[in-house]
């Protein structure tokens, strides 16, 4: 029996993964990438929209560049990717071109969707991609990307993709088949064909990830993408390449984990999955209430503490007074600026500095309960 849920899908986000790409040394592999380009064009062949999340640029330039193995300093990796990528694009680009269809790249960094104007950006090159019937090739732009401001794996940024461009099939492809109760190399392992709930992944033990040395995720990366999608109402299907077409056509081949949620705001979702805090603002218990229950904007009067060096427009992690995070917002202040507005109403402030301290310190369109 078929998977209705696949075959309905209007637009669909695939992830592939650096290991289900590459060649042992580290190259691009042009029969892996073929075989995965004629298993996705059928989704475009239905007249489904179809975005592509794919890892490989710095395993791609990690032969070019004579590295035996992924490097682990930040230089050598932007190096790599560098290389990488435009040889990555290139193939993506020939093999979609023998099928008729047009690609496009899409390189994101954090900061390109967690900041409300880089983010409707965002949203709107994504949008006239798909209108026009392009495939979007989606990675994160290694090349710039600093250890503060990384998604660090693509399985979480393609469930993030998948909330950006409101898709309603995500699925990542692995090295194994899909999910299973115990390490797959085990004879005793068994695959669990759907997750239903969380109660669905209780005593299941991962094994570790993949020893392919090109790759960065593993299934706990997997599940965590999964989760992320499958809360606000994208349903899931993990698998690996070889029965990448199989999933795509509905067939009931993988693990398919089912919507536990409803869709939410997407870029709220980046801010909560997404990034790191760079400081924390402590809040009173009134102030606790008013963000938690009934999602109102923070303002200077609610705060009793502030720690850490960020500046306006960072994200901020909002605790209460036993240091448990409530929420994550953006915050509209330096810390520097907050200390001495602690307590006071803005009405106070904006007669004393001016109309400028009447603002929230974070507004509640930037703000996530957590």
């Amino acid at each position: 029996m078929t998977r209705d849920v696949l075959t309905s899908a209007t637009r669909v986000v695939v992830k592939v993964g650096s290991s289900s790409l590459t060649t042992a040394a580290g190259g691009i592999d042009p029969e892996l990438v073929r075989h995965l380009v004629d298993s996705l064009i059928g989704v475009r062949a239905r007249g489904a929209d179809l975005v592509l999340v794919s890892s490989g640029a710095i395993a791609a330039g990690l032969s070019p560049l004579a590295f035996k193995r992924r490097p682990r300093d930040l230089a050598r990796q932007q190096a790599a990717a560098s290389v990488g990528q435009g040889l990555l694009v290139h193939r993506y680009t020939e093999e979609f071109a023998r099928h008729g269809q047009v690609t496009g790249q899409v390189l994101l960094t954090l900061d390109d969707v967690t900041r409300r104007s880089h983010y409707r950006n965002a949203q709107r090159t994504f949008e006239k991609l798909l209108e026009l019937g392009v495939v979007p090739i989606v990675n994160e732009n290694d090349t710039v990307a600093t250890t503060e401001i990384r998604f660090g794996d693509n399985d979480r940024l393609a469930a993030l993709v998948a909330h950006l461009v409101h898709a309603d099939l995500l699925v990542l492809l692995s090295d194994v088949e899909g999910l299973y109760d115990a390490p797959p190399d085990l004879d005793t392992s068994t695959l669990i064909t759907d997750v239903v709930d969380g109660s669905d992944l209780e005593g299941i033990r991962i094994g570790r990830a993949g020893a392919s040395g090109v790759g960065t995720g593993g299934m706990q990366t997997k599940l965590e993408a999964a989760r992320i999608a499958t809360g606000a109402g994208i349903p899931v299907v993990l698998t690996d390449m070889a029965h990448a077409r199989d999933a795509l056509a509905g067939e009931p081949t993988g693990t398919l984990f089912h919507p536990t949620g409803r869709r939410r705001p997407s870029r709220l979702l980046w801010l909560a999955h997404a990034t790191e805090a760079k400081g924390r603002i402590v809040l009173d218990e009134g102030a606790v209430r008013a963000v938690a229950e009934r999602r109102a904007s923070l303002l200077p009067a609610g705060i009793t503490e502030v720690a850490g060096g960020f500046v306006a427009g960072d994200p901020v992690d909002l605790v209460d007074q036993r240091g448990r995070v409530v929420a994550r917002g953006l915050t509209n202040y330096d810390a520097q600026e907050l200390p001495g507005l602690l307590g006071r109403s803005t009405r106070e402030l904006a007669r004393e500095l001016g109309a400028a301290y009447e603002r929230e310190v974070v507004h509640r369109d930037d703000l996530i309960v957590l």
